[in-house]
């Protein structure tokens, strides 16, 4: 059995066992490395949780449209002979005609052939295609007004057809979206609708 010290102290008598206080404080010293341990890791996980990166997630983050579509009959070799972007062997058409998405979420326009898209922030605006920009298939359409975004010139050298134009839509709202190319919005009605929830 383990040694006994016995003192005297204002007239009480201590007793302490030498090897059951040293297990003591190493039991007091666990335990408490433990709870330290575990609430370093709920902080570390609370902190990890919220380290997400703005911005929206999910199937309304991001839609996608096709602007234009080469055609298949008859059959088209681009490859031998390019045909004119506005011309025959081009669909002039937005497919899919609407998209939803949430607000702060973007449009992936796939853009195939002479088109130009055009965003206006009002569903029903009247665009005003009496004074176009020069350029083919009757120009490009140059109506301001409640436009949020026009993309690239594809009358520009070297000629700019086939691409891709992401745009993000910060409000909610219904969008006009428009082939600015004239004769393809005045002739074949190009026109679709981007629905924005918040």
């Amino acid at each position: 059995m383990a040694r006994a010290t016995e003192f005297v102290k204002d007239d009480h008598f201590y007793e302490f066992n030498q090897p059951e206080e040293k297990q003591m404080k190493r039991s007091i010293i666990s335990i408490i490395s433990i709870l330290t341990f575990c609430g370093i890791g709920l902080i570390a996980s609370s902190a990890m949780a919220n380290d997400d990166p703005p911005g929206i997630d999910g199937p309304l983050a991001n839609a996608t449209v096709s602007f234009g579509q080469w055609e298949t009959d008859p059959p088209v070799d681009r490859l031998l002979a390019n045909p004119p972007g506005g011309g025959p062997g081009n669909n002039h058409e937005l497919l899919p005609n609407v998209v939803t998405i949430k607000a702060g979420g973007a449009v992936n326009f796939i853009i195939s052939g002479l088109h130009n898209p055009q965003v206006y922030d009002d569903q029903n605006h009247v665009v005003n295609t009496a004074l176009p920009l020069p350029g083919a298939a009757g120009g490009i359409i140059n109506d301001a007004i409640n436009r949020v975004y026009r993309g690239v010139d594809p009358n520009g050298q070297p000629a700019v057809r086939d691409r891709v134009e992401v745009v993000q839509f910060s409000k909610p709202g219904t969008y006009l979206v428009i082939c600015g190319v004239r004769n393809h919005f005045v002739n074949d009605n190009m026109h679709g609708f981007v629905r924005v929830l918040p």
